[in-house]
């Protein structure tokens, strides 16, 4: 992870938009975190303090996760990412003392545990989340992206459309599930009424959802050379395929 050059832009980047920039970065990052986990904001402050990790709250959480949260502590980074890096390691070690002290989280845990990474795969740390919040490093490339509330209709139909490749739902319904890489049941039903029309993501669950899409199009054979941002880019081509044929 890249540190901007901040010798050459301290003066062309007021340091309240740096600030306001990181903690934006900040609230995409925890909300692809939870997203992608199908988590509520109650599941990592439990964590930490099951195993005496650090401090966080659950408002905090939630504060972060919505950009409102101006100062945290350092308890809190320190505390997100001795998490993290135990989420890296495996639950397996923790799952003994978990099912003793908290079996609910040990619940949500084993339904889903995915770490925050960076581009190599090696789990974020204090110090990069931090950076990150001061807005000195950008977010992982490999979740760089930003998705408005007003296109996530339009994307929800494009995924429809680009996943089935125009093909009724019924007749690649069986593909389609099983490429799909989730295995939480809340995730796998609520993609299941988007792919149908049923129901449309909102811009905060696409953003979570976005990598595991992506990975859905690759094991229906889509080409690997795009990465995640460019599928995005080529969902909202569609998005405008799309329009054009409502348009009379």
């Amino acid at each position: 992870m890249a540190i901007r050059d901040l010798e050459s832009d301290w003066n062309e980047i007021d340091f309240r938009v740096r600030l306001s920039d990181g903690r934006r970065a900040m609230a995409h990052l925890i909300n692809v975190w939870h997203e992608r986990n199908g988590w509520s904001h109650k599941v990592l402050p439990a964590l930490v303090e099951c195993l005496d990790l650090g401090r966080v709250h659950n408002s905090q959480i939630s504060n972060l996760r919505n950009g409102k949260l101006a100062s945290p502590g350092p308890e809190v980074f320190l505390a997100l990412a001795q998490a993290n890096a135990l989420l890296h390691q495996g639950i397996e070690t923790i799952g003994e003392h978990l099912s003793e002290v908290h079996p609910e989280l040990l619940k949500a845990l084993s339904d889903s545990a995915i770490p925050l990474t960076g581009d190599d795969s090696k789990p974020l740390g204090a110090g990069e989340l931090f950076e990150i919040f001061l807005g000195l490093v950008p977010v992982p490339s490999c979740m760089d992206w930003a998705i408005e509330e007003h296109e996530a209709v339009w994307l929800s139909a494009a995924i429809s459309d680009y996943l089935c490749n125009g093909k009724p739902w019924r007749q690649c319904r069986q593909e389609l599930m099983a490429a799909y890489p989730v295995s939480k049941p809340q995730r796998r039903e609520r993609f299941a009424e988007v792919m149908t029309g049923i129901s449309d993501y909102s811009a905060e669950q696409l953003t979570g959802e976005l990598l595991d899409l992506h990975k859905t199009y690759l094991a229906l054979g889509g080409t690997f050379n795009t990465g995640v941002k460019g599928f995005l880019e080529d969902l909202r081509l569609r998005v405008e395929e799309l329009k054009n044929q409502e348009t009379p």
